[in-house]
């Protein structure tokens, strides 16, 4: 059996922690703040809603998990308007996401590997381009498609969702039995 609190952390996560799956709290009705499209990925990513499947099913799959080992960064900026701060960030840790997703690869197990917000691997996704996504194996959904709050699933983790002025971080999930 792996150990994902080790794996995730030689991956480059900050915090890890393992949680069982029936503790999350999953809400059909995240998907109406997708919908309002504060991101931009409504229907113009593969791994972002409406594309990456239906809400409802999306998280009986999730559920069907035992574990998840629930791991984050905390990433310095500027101040709290720093958005280029933020985004450099958001690809640091979809680097560290991307390590994860190798080494769930390696482990041949059955796992559900959630990352923060949709996937950034390609400029610009097949999604808006009429073409299917270019990577599947490496395009992970977001923890919000399968209606996980993260300030939530932080919570339920012992982690903090808000670490402090000038921060911004970053959650993802590996969901295994």
């Amino acid at each position: 059996m792996v150990d994902w609190i080790e794996k995730l952390k030689e991956s480059g996560a900050q915090r890890a922690a393992v949680i069982a799956v029936s503790d999350i709290y999953f809400d059909e009705s995240l998907i109406k703040l997708c919908e309002m499209n504060t991101c931009g990925n409504y229907n113009k990513c593969w791994t972002c809603p409406p594309l990456v499947g239906d809400t409802k099913r999306l998280i009986e799959k999730a559920k069907q998990y035992e574990k998840a080992a629930v791991f984050s960064c905390v990433y310095e900026l500027e101040d709290s308007f720093d958005i280029e701060g933020m985004k450099r960030g958001s690809r640091q840790f979809q680097d560290i996401v991307q390590q994860v997703g190798a080494r769930c690869r390696k482990s041949g197990e059955d796992v559900l590997l959630l990352s923060a917000g949709g996937c950034r691997l390609c400029p610009v996704c097949g999604a808006v381009t009429g073409e299917a996504c270019r990577f599947p194996d490496r395009a992970y959904p977001s923890l919000e498609s399968h209606g996980i709050f993260v300030s939530r699933l932080a919570e339920t983790a012992g982690m903090k969702y808000i670490n402090g002025k000038n921060t911004v971080t970053y959650f993802g999930a590996v969901m295994y039995h």
